[in-house]
């Protein structure tokens, strides 16, 4: 039954966005990896989780807003039985709480998982991209043979806005470039800038 759900959800997401998918390489992604992407709407997980190729979408999981996705038996449902998502407190928290939600996503990884991560954090404008957060480069050095895939996600903050509870039919763009991983002696600040270039250089010119 689950499996119908997710094939059925994913179909919708495409419908509902239009989605036009380009990637860089042959494939999104030809292994295990961390996809990392802008973040405009709470479609934006959904429609790049919908667009992976079915193999691959059935070891993704996102890492998602827990006070979002347990509001409501619907919503809980979703999020644990069909997207399986990692959920993760918005508001941060003490330094160990910290370390045990990024343990989470690590033992997720340490199960053969791919992860769907928004390095901003928060949802943005849908203009420009935030700076990244340092949940993305402490995974690269905990993990540091994953590949990390940035994404863009065009046009989703428009289909879905912040405070609108259902999508408004629009074309979208999915971009996935090629994976990078962190350079020997790389320090944070500058991991960070270059993933979040790598991102902003998928987007539409």
């Amino acid at each position: 039954m689950t499996g119908i759900v997710t094939a059925c959800l994913a179909a919708l997401a495409r419908l509902a966005s239009g989605p036009s998918v380009h990637c860089v390489e042959d494939r999104p992604c030809r292994g295990q990896c961390i996809f990392f992407a802008n973040h405009g709407s709470h479609l934006d997980f959904v429609v790049l989780w919908s667009v992976l190729p079915e193999d691959l979408r059935a070891r993704t999981r996102p890492v998602a807003a827990r006070d979002y996705w347990e509001a409501g038996r619907l919503r809980q449902y979703l999020a644990t039985r069909v997207f399986r998502a990692v959920l993760v407190d918005r508001q941060g928290g003490t330094l160990g709480q910290l370390r045990a939600q990024m343990d989470h996503l690590i033992e997720a990884l340490d199960a053969g998982d791919s992860l769907i991560l928004f390095p901003e954090g928060t949802r943005g404008s849908g203009q420009e991209i935030g700076s990244f957060k340092s949940g993305l480069d402490y995974l690269a050095r905990q993990r540091p043979d994953i590949d990390l895939v940035p994404v863009h996600l065009h046009n989703l903050d428009r289909i879905m806005p912040k405070g609108e509870f259902l999508p408004v039919p629009q074309l979208s763009r999915i971009t996935f470039g090629s994976p990078l991983r962190l350079v020997d002696g790389e320090p944070k600040t500058a991991f960070l800038q270059r993933a979040r270039k790598a991102v902003e250089s998928l987007g539409p010119s």
